[in-house]
């Protein structure tokens, strides 16, 4: 069957034709100008951004909408996962070039376990995929990233747990921008835990259960938190547009800036973050004073 191009206003024209092939040579001219375009706002952007001098220290991002977008292109929801994971070493890119020192990326939260069976097991092979990969990434490595996993993942397969590790200790000497995968992650449990770690902790120096409640302070359920010596994220984006944290560092964000953008993850551009950064510094952080 002879294929087409329908321009505005006229006909379609039969495909070979001189009118199909004008009508593909402006599609071409108009897909380059608005390449053009775009790459002249992005620059504009990061012009802007860069000059205002006001970055993020700890950016947070709830990737959301992988699904939503393979459903959108009628693909199987794990094509959606896959465009998500190249999607964050974009991001991570970006944020190299800004030079934010500690990143927050959320994969898999300790709800998403309830999913198919066969869904969380690609999610499994992905993780272990992508730390492997991390690993041999020279960019990590020329940009000394270290990554450290946060959350619950004792019930992952052992070859995601052993990847997963290896990409710790491979990167544990690495100092320049802190990547923090969170993976099995929960808030409500990471508060749960750092409490259950702090009494333990005490209960094994001696510590009376009434001393210990009479002195227990922010400050010592901080020490136990899974991302205990990291500074506080500054800002949390969240795509998909979907307006709520659904349990992302609870305890963290208390004083964060939100940022919620309307596409889903996989679709998420330099643009669109460069916006959020905009969004960051044009707001006055009072910290409740």
């Amino acid at each position: 069957m002879a294929t087409t191009t329908t321009q505005p206003g006229s006909d379609p024209a039969p495909a070979g034709s001189r009118a199909h092939r004008v009508g593909a040579r402006r599609a071409a001219a108009w897909r380059w100008w608005n390449r053009w375009l775009y790459w002249l706002y992005e620059r504009r952007l990061l012009a802007q951004v860069t000059t205002a001098g006001r970055l993020p220290r700890h950016i947070g991002l709830i990737m959301d909408g992988n699904r939503r977008f393979a459903r959108a292109l009628k693909l199987d929801v794990n094509a959606g996962h896959d465009y998500g994971a190249g999607k964050a070493r974009d991001v991570l890119d970006w944020c190299l070039e800004l030079g934010i020192s500690h990143v927050t990326l959320w994969g898999f939260s300790s709800d998403n376990k309830g999913r198919s069976r066969e869904e969380v097991a690609h999610l499994h092979e992905l993780f272990a995929a992508q730390a492997r990969e991390f690993i041999s990434d020279e960019r990590l490595q020329r940009h000394e990233v270290r990554v450290r996993v946060i959350g619950d993942i004792d019930d992952f397969p052992e070859s995601a747990k052993q990847a997963l590790r290896e990409l710790e200790r491979s990167t544990e000497h690495y100092d320049r921008l802190h990547l923090n995968v969170a993976l099995g992650y929960g808030g409500r449990e990471e508060i749960v835990a750092a409490v259950r770690r702090l009494l333990v902790a005490e209960a094994a120096s001696g510590a009376d259960i009434d001393d210990v409640a009479e002195s227990l302070d922010a400050q010592a359920i901080g020490r136990h938190l899974y991302t205990a010596g990291t500074p506080d994220p500054d800002f949390v984006i969240r795509t998909s547009g979907e307006v709520r944290l659904s349990g992302f560092l609870l305890w963290q964000t208390a004083y964060s800036e939100f940022y919620f953008c309307d596409a889903f993850w996989p679709e998420f551009r330099k643009i669109d973050f460069l916006r959020a950064i905009r969004s960051f510094q044009d707001r006055e952080r009072r910290f409740g004073r």
